[in-house]
């Protein structure tokens, strides 16, 4: 009995090993946390495909939309850990352990960061009608008429209501909360008029800020756009520390072998420098990025105590 257990725990090491030398050897699951037909898809479909022809595997993208993101990740934490399922997060992954006391799994223990994978600049725009045409003339404008300036988000909670209650805890100013079902409602309402302000994902708001319907105030990012590239950020504006960006990237569970995490990594890392996935991103107004596993993991910690002392700040919860 005293040879059998040490016998099988080599036996069950070499298994291990000969699987991530012949992995993958098998279709791979890409799971997304929401549903088809939204920002994740766009960012999905075309990584699966270069991934695939790297891999000469099919990597499948598995649609699993629910509470805000969690059930899609629920399912990812408590799959077998051999690199053949991984989750494409986007920004609420960062944001819903702040906002959420009872999530079924633990978001840093139950899964291991791969590497970043898409990211997005999130711009503050205001209907024309509302007297400023920079951060500075905004702030000035709601701390004379404090509660009154109001802005939309997509949602309680989400990541354009969160983005808007950082820029209102950094500029010290109060501002009233309109949530919609939806960024895209949330959207016509600013450009009707019906609300004053609100922070979005720059690409569906070019068109509007062309032809004069929405007046472009300020980039969260820490850049400038290259789509708006006289428009100055919201921190070269005064809000020193403001970067908000709408962020996807790519986890598997928590107990995945490093070896296989380090294979993940090659291939999404190659698949995120082709010039497909490139193209693909950028035609959404997005950028491809990547990097090690371990500089992920760091950026995960980081935003996440970010947001949790904005939730705090400002008492936010979610619906």
């Amino acid at each position: 009995m005293y040879f059998i257990t040490p016998l099988l725990a080599v036996l069950a090491l070499i298994n291990i090993t000969a699987h991530a030398q012949d992995f993958p050897a098998k279709p791979v699951r890409m799971v997304v946390n929401f549903p088809a037909g939204g920002p994740s898809d766009a960012i999905a479909r075309p990584l699966a495909q270069r991934v695939t022809e790297i891999w000469h595997q099919p990597v499948v993208v598995d649609f699993r939309g629910g509470a805000a993101g969690n059930i899609g990740a629920d399912h990812v934490a408590k799959s077998a850990p051999d690199g053949y399922t991984f989750l494409l997060i986007s920004g609420s992954f960062l944001t819903n352990p702040a906002l959420t006391t009872n999530l079924p799994f633990d978001p840093i223990r139950d899964f291991a960061p791969v590497t970043p994978a898409a990211s997005s600049g999130i711009i503050l725009v205001a209907n024309p009608s509302l007297p400023a045409r920079s951060v500075k003339e905004l702030i000035a404008l709601a701390r004379k008429q404090p509660g009154k300036l109001n802005f939309a988000s997509s949602g309680t909670g989400g990541s354009l209501h969160l983005s808007a209650e950082y820029f209102r805890i950094l500029a010290g100013i109060s501002l009233l909360h309109v949530p919609y079902k939806g960024a895209g409602p949330a959207l016509i309402e600013v450009v009707g008029g019906q609300v004053d302000m609100m922070f979005i994902a720059l690409p569906p708001t070019l068109p509007h800020i062309k032809n004069g319907r929405l007046r472009a105030i300020g980039m969260g990012s820490a850049q400038r756009s290259p789509g708006l590239p006289d428009l100055p950020t919201i921190a070269e504006q005064g809000v020193a520390g403001y970067e908000v960006n709408s962020h996807f990237g790519v986890l598997a569970p928590g107990a995945t072998p490093r070896d296989l995490i380090q294979k993940l990594n090659a291939a999404l890392v190659q698949a995120l420098q082709s010039a497909y996935v490139k193209e693909r991103f950028a035609a959404i107004g997005t950028d491809a990025i990547s990097s090690t596993p371990d500089q992920y993991a760091a950026f995960i910690k980081s935003e996440m105590a970010k947001w949790a002392q904005v939730v705090k700040k400002s008492g936010v919860r979610s619906d």
